[in-house]
């Protein structure tokens, strides 16, 4: 049997990683969500509306593409993008959010709520809500309002109604609180559209789940460009979603390298970067068990990451898990290796990445160097229009950048 077959367990755990600890009045909505789920997804009617959705609306297979001009400056390994940024909405979200929303409608539900960091999440949610027509609640730390601002005035023209999170951080941890507790209270004609592979089961499993075409798509296209399989895998990891979904395609083949890259921000202290495998421990957070960056008391540490969607202090549990018995190496970028990737794309192969995607970017070109005639193959999981205002507010045009 398949890894995917095999995980989560029944009850949603990856290993000692994942359940669902929930409030008791939540318990039944988060049950009718696993069993709609299940039933669905071998339900012919609704697989065929979400083919069509992915083939026709969201503009899907997207390619894979030789970054040849950064490679050929690097010296070392071939890179190649998985080119997510060109599926409709700039972003790898719409992949669960459209199948999120399908179950919704199948629901009978009315209303699709969420939390957002960077705006993308919230970007593809308040698109499934307008093709849908339903209505749609977006939860957002004022930190990531002011940062993402494009993506905020995306959601206003989308018909969503964008709610301020002024408490806190004011970033993603918040947005996922705030946005739980306007759930409570309208679980019965709401769904909860959690935006990574994380939360309280099912959401892991289902997430992962939608996410698994852009991995299936990359090995079918890696190999049909090549002739060959890639020696490596590189994606970012916040919650996790765009890596999980990468992952999926190559889990099963035990001589692809796989490589979650977290963000190390600005240094080794807790509050200075979001890198929570590399320095987290098993903990609680939102509903599940994950690896979790904690303060002395056990609660969930400040974070820093500069991509907005990086910036949260667990992880998915399925990397948890996959991180312990050494499936997937897990690495980090800083802040600065970030920009220079942002900055190397841009320049070198006329691509703007989000700042989230650069950071597999730049741990893919750093691996490169030390990888003569090795393939690296890059989840390249989201544009950089969101973010260009921030970048070039704080750090310029890159013109003195060079490889």
């Amino acid at each position: 049997m398949g890894y995917l077959k095999q995980f989560p367990s029944k009850d949603g755990y990856f290993g000692e990683f994942g359940g669902a600890f929930l409030p008791p009045e939540l318990e039944p909505h988060f049950k009718e969500i696993a069993q709609a789920y299940e039933r669905l997804a071998v339900d012919a009617s609704y697989i065929n509306e979400l083919r069509y959705i992915r083939e026709h609306f969201q503009g899907r297979p997207t390619p894979v593409q030789h970054a040849k001009n950064i490679s050929e400056k690097l010296g070392g390994a071939q890179i190649y993008l998985k080119r997510e940024d060109l599926n409709h909405t700039g972003a790898h979200k719409l992949n669960h959010c459209m199948g999120e929303a399908l179950l919704a409608k199948f629901m009978g539900k009315k209303k699709l709520i969420a939390e957002t960091g960077a705006g993308q999440h919230g970007v593809a949610l308040a698109t499934a809500a307008s093709y849908f027509g339903m209505e749609c609640e977006i939860h957002m730390g004022e930190v990531d309002i002011a940062k993402e601002h494009p993506n905020v005035i995306r959601m206003k023209l989308l018909g969503a109604e964008v709610v301020p999170v002024s408490f806190g951080a004011k970033t993603l941890k918040e947005a996922v609180d705030s946005a739980f507790q306007s759930y409570l209270g309208q679980a019965d004609s709401a769904i909860y559209a959690i935006g990574s592979v994380v939360g309280p089961h099912p959401f892991p499993k289902m997430v992962r789940d939608f996410q698994s075409v852009v991995g299936f798509e990359a090995r079918d296209q890696f190999a049909a460009m090549t002739g060959n399989d890639p020696d490596h895998v590189v994606a970012c990891v916040g919650g996790g979603s765009n890596a999980m979904g990468i992952f999926s395609g190559f889990l099963d083949n035990d001589a692809v390298k796989l490589h979650g890259v977290e963000p190390h921000g600005s240094g080794t202290e807790l509050g200075k970067h979001a890198a929570t495998i590399t320095y987290g421990k098993p903990g609680m957070i939102h509903g599940f068990k994950c690896m979790l960056l904690s303060d002395e008391d056990g609660n969930p540490a400040p974070v820093h990451s500069i991509a907005s969607g990086l910036d949260y202090p667990g992880v998915g549990p399925e990397h948890s898990y996959l991180s312990s018995i050494g499936k997937v190496a897990y690495g980090s970028a800083s802040d600065q290796e970030t920009l220079d990737a942002f900055f190397a794309l841009s320049k070198y192969e006329g691509i703007i990445p989000a700042l989230e995607s650069s950071h597999a970017v730049a741990y893919a070109m750093k691996m490169a160097k030390e990888l003569p005639g090795e393939a690296i193959l890059v989840n390249l999981s989201g544009r950089g229009d969101k973010d260009i205002d921030y970048v070039t507010e704080k750090f310029g045009y890159g013109e003195d950048f060079e490889l």
